[in-house]
């Protein structure tokens, strides 16, 4: 069973090895510099709240999500979050799990939108996910992504309501 619990310092390698994952694949998240354990402690401490779903049995951590205010002031009550799965994990729905229980963490912390500011186009099985739990896609931005190769992908803004 997986289970999602809060992140904690004692988490921080395999938490900084699955973030970086993504970074260096250089086609989802926006950063380009990757974290090492104090930058990423840091990081993840910094954040309005850092998942990470855990193999119940095993205590392996498989994926992380990171929940903060998109904005400030009076946009403070639009939250953004990142998510990241284990890649030799993909495709065994884990990223649903982070997901939903993203959502429901906002709600509890008091946000009243989900949104997502740089869906790359190409990241067909995330928009569809998005899709399936009711996200909202709000267009495309032609060539908003830069990806790790140089080119230049759409970026599809998207927001589901917590209310």
């Amino acid at each position: 069973m997986i289970i999602v619990k809060p992140y904690e310092t004692k988490n921080v390698k395999a938490a900084v090895g699955i973030w970086n994952e993504v970074v260096r694949a250089g086609i989802a998240f926006p950063q380009e510099e990757e974290l090492d354990e104090i930058t990423g402690d840091e990081f993840l401490k910094a954040q309005s709240f850092t998942g990470l779903a855990v193999d119940e049995a095993s205590g392996e951590i498989l994926a992380l999500y990171i929940l903060h205010p998109n904005n400030v002031g009076r946009c403070s009550h639009i939250s953004n979050a990142s998510y990241a799965v284990r890649a030799d994990l993909r495709g065994r729905h884990i990223g649903e799990i982070i997901v939903k229980h993203c959502i429901e963490k906002a709600r509890e912390l008091g946000f009243r939108i989900l949104q997502f500011n740089a869906v790359v186009a190409s990241n067909i099985h995330a928009r569809n996910l998005y899709q399936r739990l009711g996200f909202i896609e709000l267009g495309k931005i032609p060539g908003g992504f830069r990806m790790k190769d140089g080119t230049f992908e759409d970026i599809v803004p998207q927001y589901i309501s917590l209310t």
